[in-house]
């Protein structure tokens, strides 16, 4: 399997790195190459990964069997329409496309053409979230923020494409409900498109997410907290750190053999929650934090993308998924704008 590189920013970088090292341990993948419209940054890349640097993406494309696309999100839909129509499997990151109308077109190119399109949101792959995941049931309310700093890079996307399509995508991914309704707010600061932005999500089984993204910090900030039913839980999670807590009410046989409630310091977690122990009803309160493996997310998802089109395995985040994180973007924006339309 040949696979080649076009966007060698910082990203795209460490997809090239990342690639060269599993075709070093793979001999069936070998990276073909890279293409960047600076010629000088493509140019330096080559020359530090010593791979072929294209002059143009029709040379990449006959050379490769599937691209990364990993340039700024206003040309992912030229690029990718282009590759689609040389039968050419992508790796696009996140987002897909700007807009569901071009999501909706690659996804027809993707079927009309037998290739396979993975979207690299790469949150899905987190260790810490997996971590977690295990342990929480039915999440009834999800409260996510993510904070960065401002970067040049990105301001051809709103702060809902950049930034909250991560959390988008993971609360789309983990309450499984349509939707019901968005209310959302946000600002223009520094740039032409949303500097921040906050919405509200209900779905239609009860659930509710508050997602919060801004890109107006001097931090960098991603946690999530979930609410939980089945086993009733609390999780917070810092997907920076991969520091994790998870709190389930269950009954004592059901309880982690590793840390139930019982020792002081955990009897101290258990009086901050108050008079919690007096409703509890014989259930005890399990306290867990998980162990969080290391492992290189990005690297994860590359190589399920390398096994999906090998071996025709599901796509870990489908042209669909994308698509759906799009669609959600786009009404999140346009509550904000004013411009809000029939939810589709």
């Amino acid at each position: 399997m040949r696979i080649g590189v076009i966007g060698t920013g910082k990203l795209g970088e460490f997809h090239t790195k990342l690639l060269w090292d599993i075709a070093l341990e793979s001999p069936d993948v070998h990276l073909a190459g890279i293409y960047d419209k600076s010629s000088l940054r493509a140019e330096e890349i080559a020359h530090k990964y010593s791979v072929p640097q294209f002059s143009s993406i029709e040379q990449l494309a006959s050379g490769c069997d599937a691209a990364v696309i990993a340039t700024t999100t206003s040309t992912h839909f030229d690029i990718a329409r282009q590759l689609l129509g040389e039968k050419k499997h992508l790796f696009i990151e996140k987002p897909i496309t700007a807009t569901v109308e071009e999501a909706d077109e690659l996804i027809r190119l993707e079927e009309e053409n037998g290739v396979r399109i993975q979207v690299g949101h790469i949150e899905r792959f987190n260790p810490a979230l997996r971590a977690v995941e295990s342990y929480i049931g039915e999440p009834m309310y999800i409260q996510a923020e993510r904070l960065s700093g401002f970067s040049l890079r990105v301001t051809d996307v709103s702060v809902v494409l950049d930034l909250m399509i991560h959390d988008i995508d993971l609360v789309l991914s983990l309450i499984k409900s349509d939707i019901k309704n968005i209310a959302a707010s946000g600002v223009r600061v520094f740039s032409n498109e949303l500097d921040m932005a906050t919405a509200r999500i209900d779905f239609m089984n009860g659930a509710t997410a508050n997602v919060t993204a801004s890109r107006l910090s001097r931090n960098r900030y991603r946690k999530m907290r979930f609410f939980c039913n089945e086993p009733k839980s609390y999780a917070s999670l810092d997907l920076t750190s991969g520091k994790s807590e998870v709190f389930r009410l269950v009954h004592p046989a059901q309880a982690s053999s590793k840390n139930p409630v019982k020792t002081y310091a955990a009897r101290k977690i258990l009086e901050q929650f108050g008079e919690i122990k007096d409703a509890m009803n014989g259930m005890v309160l399990d306290y867990i934090t998980p162990d969080v493996p290391k492992i290189n997310a990005l690297r994860d998802e590359l190589e399920h993308f390398i096994d999906t089109v090998q071996n025709g395995t599901p796509a870990a985040v489908s042209s669909r998924d994308g698509r759906k994180a799009v669609m959600v973007a786009d009404r999140i924006t346009d509550e904000i704008t004013g411009n809000a339309a029939l939810f589709d």
